[in-house]
């Protein structure tokens, strides 16, 4: 099999599931799997509660909405992230403010994050990116100062934890993706997870196109139809079996490049934040002496696939507007960044084997001391 990327990893009990839904005709968004899902994904993180939704996307831009957040609110998103971390900000009618990430760790930059703050500061939406946990201690001593809410994007870190809690239940709410490349799947998908459960009760509500079931089809307010099907769920309930060994293989592979690639000169992997523990749903590195395109190209042809780091977001013409700060870290990480595969589908000799492909490629390339 070749090395992949990122690819879901599946089998005969995601199969199982989803026939189980198929001949239970439950397969639109009314069904017994959904809030199941929704269960076992809560219990799993010991979240009083879990909502779930058609997108991580979704999820963040409810959040922005049950927190009352629009127009003339300012929200702090990190400039290095996939751009679905800030469109939601767009959609709830609020100004991102997009501020600079940390060198090593490419999580947000707490002092960037200081200078970011006005009076119109209404939330900071932390990327636990490539599932690395950014610093919640100093965020939520920031927030809690200022009553500012807390909106973690954990799409990228589910299984990742800050001093021992998961992300995506230190925040007002946690954001979670389950697109085909993430630690599970369910094809699409997303959740929301929240420490009260009368907020997750206006999540619920909202996210069913604002629906008041008791008075038939009757919508008092405008809603959303964010929704995730029980097929989806079904597919998820099966890979939430699996989970805590996609996890090991995560970790694992992380460390296999460690081995290989640490103390190489001008390569940088990124650093899990002190007082986290990565989920390491992508590991990467920065290479300062070859130009990415040529290394990728390189290990495409020996068989290793490889995928560049996030765009800066400030760098987007239609977000040039909130680019107030300069940004040198996220964009170096960009210029200098890549994706190594890590899909679960993957085995251990065949993560052996690319990190040593990658070791021998970079050294070939001037890399060697």
């Amino acid at each position: 099999m070749p090395l992949l990327l990122d690819a879901p990893n599946l089998g005969e009990r995601e199969k199982e599931m989803l026939l189980q839904c198929v001949d239970s005709t439950y397969v639109s968004t009314a069904g017994p799997f959904v809030p199941e899902f929704e269960e076992r994904f809560a219990r799993y993180l010991g979240a009083p509660a879990a909502v779930a939704v058609q997108s991580g996307t979704a999820a963040i831009h409810i959040a922005l909405l049950e927190l009352g957040i629009g127009a003339g609110d300012e929200v702090i998103v990190p400039a290095l992230s996939f751009v679905a971390s800030v469109n939601p900000v767009l959609y709830a009618g609020a100004s991102p403010v997009l501020v600079d990430v940390d060198a090593d760790t490419w999580t947000l930059d707490i002092q960037r994050v200081r200078e970011a703050l006005t009076p119109r500061t209404k939330a900071i939406i932390p990327v636990h990116i490539y599932g690395n946990p950014c610093d919640m201690d100093a965020l939520l001593e920031i927030c809690g100062q200022r009553n500012i809410a807390i909106i973690e994007d954990a799409t990228e870190s589910l299984g990742g934890t800050w001093r021992g809690k998961p992300t995506g239940t230190l925040g007002e709410f946690g954001c979670f993706s389950f697109n085909g490349n993430k630690l599970i799947t369910t094809g699409g998908g997303g959740m929301v997870t929240t420490r009260d459960a009368e907020r997750a009760k206006r999540v619920k509500f909202l996210v069913n196109q604002a629906r008041d079931a008791s008075k038939g089809y009757y919508h008092p307010e405008l809603g959303y139809n964010y929704r995730m099907t029980n097929l989806e769920a079904s597919l998820g309930l099966a890979q939430m079996e699996r989970i805590d060994e996609f996890l090991r293989k995560k970790r694992l592979f992380a460390h296999v490049y460690k081995e290989a690639l640490d103390g190489l000169p001008g390569v940088a992997l990124q650093k899990q934040t002190p007082g986290g523990e990565s989920a390491w749903w992508l590991p990467s590195i920065t290479v300062e002496h070859i130009p990415v395109p040529e290394l990728q190209e390189a290990l495409r042809e020996r068989g290793v696939p490889t995928r560049r780091i996030f765009s800066p977001l400030h760098t987007y013409p239609y977000l040039l507007q909130h680019a107030l700060f300069a940004c040198p870290n996220a964009e170096r990480i960009y210029e200098q960044g890549l994706n190594l595969p890590a899909s679960t589908a993957n085995d251990e000799e065949s993560v052996r084997r690319a990190a040593e492909i990658v070791r021998d490629v970079l050294l070939e390339k001037g890399g060697r001391a």
